[in-house]
């Protein structure tokens, strides 16, 4: 694998507000090319360091970008892993599509299974996961490709933190992909790109979610949030939408992003999987902590 770094002659598109955006943009420098010989990119999360953790679907690896800037390999035959996360303990969750379950690895290594059913039937291809401040799991799992349907849809689940069961908590979306929450565990944002849409919904003390609103018309990979509490969204380009679910800048890619997310050592890097590339840019805000 190449690995190396450049800087990439692209523009950041802002939203439509003159001048006045420009000296108010979220961007701070430019877009760094850091990898291009991968098969399809996704799943980034970042570690209590500022290291970031991102998937290879198709090449069933994780891989590793350091806050010096460095490439590595950490694991192998993954399960075609896709989204990733990580608790406050620094175990790794993983949602292993082809092995249609979800995982976390330990500091120490060790893999353990958390799900892989519901209602005694297995789980389509579970694509990305949320930790909520309780430490309970929201996972998506959509059906992509030929993947045969296990349960009666494709929908979103809830793991209770003590692990013990899985309830569904959306059950009426066409197919539910990035999903991510706010830090005070009050709200939780889920891409349906099925029909061009990001729900918001409000989360209440049991983990059901209420006050279902449509929050942007758009296709969507994944999704993550800066201390502003800006949605960043995977569509042709990474647009970000502002709390009010207004598009506020938009930074442009050669390859179609996949998911997003912060990391580095002040956590202002935006962190983007683009299919066979990965990119990196400094912003003028840090991640949601």
């Amino acid at each position: 694998m190449k690995m190396f770094m450049f800087v990439l002659t692209i523009l950041v598109t802002l939203s439509l507000h003159g001048a006045a955006a420009a000296e108010t943009s979220l961007v701070a420098g430019e877009l760094k090319i850091i990898g291009d010989d991968f098969k399809f990119t996704e799943g980034p999360a970042t570690d209590a360091e500022g290291n970031v953790y991102f998937t290879d679907i198709r090449a069933e690896k994780i891989y590793t970008w350091s806050t010096d800037g460095k490439l590595g390999l950490f694991r192998q035959d993954t399960g075609g892993a896709n989204g990733l996360y990580f608790d406050q303990a620094g175990n790794l969750y993983a949602c292993e599509g082809l092995n249609q379950r979800i995982t976390f690895i330990s500091p120490d290594g060790t893999i353990e299974v958390l799900a892989d059913e519901f209602n005694g039937k297995g789980f389509n291809k579970p694509n990305d996961l949320w930790i909520d401040p309780q430490g309970g799991v929201y996972f998506t799992d959509p059906a992509y490709g030929k993947t045969e349907k296990k349960q009666d849809g494709e929908h979103v689940y809830y793991l209770l933190p003590n692990r013990s069961k899985v309830i569904r908590v959306i059950d009426d979306l066409a197919r539910p992909n990035g999903i991510i929450g706010t830090p005070d565990g009050k709200t939780l944002y889920v891409a349906n790109p099925a029909e061009k849409e990001i729900w918001r919904y409000s989360i209440k003390p049991d983990a059901t979610l209420e006050n279902k609103t449509l929050f942007a018309s758009v296709l969507c990979d994944g999704m993550t949030l800066d201390e502003r509490g800006n949605l960043y969204t995977t569509p042709e380009a990474v647009q970000i939408f502002s709390p009010e679910g207004m598009l506020i800048e938009e930074i442009k890619t050669p390859n179609r992003p996949t998911n997003v997310t912060f990391g580095g050592k002040n956590n202002r890097t935006l962190f983007i999987t683009a299919r066979a590339h990965v990119y990196t840019i400094e912003m003028n805000v840090s991640g949601m902590e």
